[in-house]
């Protein structure tokens, strides 16, 4: 590494280790998932707590913070003037629910052969805490800034990214602003979103009392179950799916998967699927309730969405991809999620036509949300800082990518995501991806990824903006 400031941004990486994993644990020990809003938390008690310990953390760190009403919050390196122009980045400290499949608390950090495990770490409480510490260096260090470092921390990434809604109509936007919550070495593109839900017919006279599973709409779900008025003889063995007997007359089937991220299905198995194919092979299914279940036959055949008709692939982006993320039975329906990322050759009206279309009478198409696909150029001055400090710090040669992911960049003038994952990073055994159970995240890999974005914020600051 040639550039003179290294030196000093690795001995304070390198210093303060004890102290991130300190504050990576005290973040993540504050459960944030979604909840019912209050007044000064519009997302639920659990974001809210999660925001003030992020704020506070900082403020430790001799930053100065401001808390924008619950809905998000800030550290930066110092006053920034009206209309001055300033760099952000910005995580979220909001997470998915914590799932099944954990062998530990999930809110409780463990360091397993230097892995980081807990709801979080990853996904995206570590790397807010990493955005802390760079600006602490810059702050620190002395270092003249022409364009002031504001740090965000959202509070509603996950679910409807309302935080970043309300930032955009009351704060002005930086000059540019990457978010460590993907991976590396930049993103410079993402899919377009399309999601609702499938939903039944009133099921009367047939034979499904409840059926649910999943834990959010964008994660696979790993276990679902139904309760069906039938007796256990009318279903064949599976290693998938189980039969308990209730002795009443019903009995509940369990289905047993893999959890993954939504964006990224491959390697996943979809538990409500199993259960889908399950009751279609058993037969035991009134003929509304398999015609529905045809339909729901097609969005788990393959996360590319061959089955529905609605397969996409520009050659700019990676395939198009759904998943079914959570099932409900409500007020006699059943309803199933969907979560679909998809490239510039299709849009929300033809992938809204081609459902409806394989729904027929058997289901209707409710709730639709979209948003359009984002890119920019590779070329762009910015783009190029991050992507060589990324390549010179860890000797590769990498170029930016587009992904399925959506995170808070497409809500940017001038955004991407950098990092902190590394795809050809194998998890360990006992780590699961994000969104996932025993949630991991590699401390090195951490460590490194500081350094990365101490160097590339203090680059940006002699480009022109």
């Amino acid at each position: 590494m040639n550039d003179p400031r290294w030196a000093s941004i690795d001995a304070f990486a390198e210093a303060n280790r004890d102290a991130i994993l300190r504050d990576v644990s005290r973040l993540c020990a504050v459960p944030s998932v979604e909840g019912t809003p209050e007044p000064g938390a519009p997302f639920g008690k659990g974001p809210r707590a999660a925001l003030d310990k992020g704020l506070e953390i900082a403020a430790e760190l001799g930053l100065d913070t401001h808390n924008a009403d619950g809905y998000i919050g800030w550290a930066q390196t110092g006053p920034i003037a009206d209309g001055q122009k300033f760099l952000a980045t910005i995580t979220h400290v909001d997470v998915v629910p914590e799932g099944n499949g954990w062998d530990a608390d999930p809110y409780t950090v463990r360091v397993r052969d230097g892995w980081l495990l807990g709801r979080g770490v990853a996904d995206d409480k570590g790397p807010g805490i990493l955005c802390l510490y760079a600006l602490k260096y810059l702050k620190d260090s002395g270092a003249a800034l022409r364009y002031p470092v504001r740090a965000l921390l959202g509070a509603n990434e996950e679910t409807h990214m309302q935080d970043v809604e309300y930032y955009a109509e009351h704060f002005a936007m930086p000059a540019f602003c990457f978010t460590p919550d993907a991976e590396f070495p930049v993103c410079n593109g993402e899919k377009g979103g399309f999601s609702g839900e499938l939903v039944s017919p009133v099921l009367t006279d047939g034979v499904i009392v409840d059926f649910a599973g999943g834990v959010a709409k964008n994660a696979v779900p790993d276990r679902a179950f139904c309760v069906v008025k039938a007796a256990p003889s009318a279903f064949a063995a599976s290693e998938q799916v189980t039969v308990e007997d209730n002795g009443d007359g019903t009995v509940t089937l369990r289905g047993w998967g893999k959890s993954g991220h939504a964006a990224m299905p491959e390697g996943t198995v979809n538990a409500i699927g199993l259960l889908v194919n399950y009751l279609l092979d058993s037969g035991v299914c009134s003929p509304a309730e398999a015609a529905y279940l045809k339909v729901l036959q097609k969005l788990h055949a393959s996360t590319d969405g061959s089955a529905l008709g609605i397969a996409a692939d520009d050659g700019l982006f990676s395939p198009l991809t759904i998943v079914g993320g959570t099932m409900e039975c409500k007020d006699g329906k059943l309803r199933q999620s969907f979560d679909c990322r998809y490239p510039t050759n299709t849009d929300c009206d033809k992938l809204t036509k081609a459902m409806t279309q394989v729904c027929g009478d058997a289901a209707t198409l409710e709730d639709i949300s979209s948003r359009v696909p984002f890119y920019i150029p590779a070329d762009s001055p910015a783009i190029r800082t991050l992507i060589d400090t990324y390549n010179e710090v860890t000797g590769e040669n990498k170029e930016p990518f587009t992904m399925g992911g959506g995170t808070y960049a497409r809500h940017f003038p001038f955004a991407v995501s950098f990092g902190p994952e590394h795809t050809d990073l194998p998890l360990p055994d006992f780590a699961g991806p994000m969104h996932g159970a025993n949630e991991g995240a590699n401390f090195d890999k951490m460590i490194e990824a500081l350094k990365i974005y101490i160097l590339a914020l203090l680059r940006l600051q002699e480009l022109e903006f």
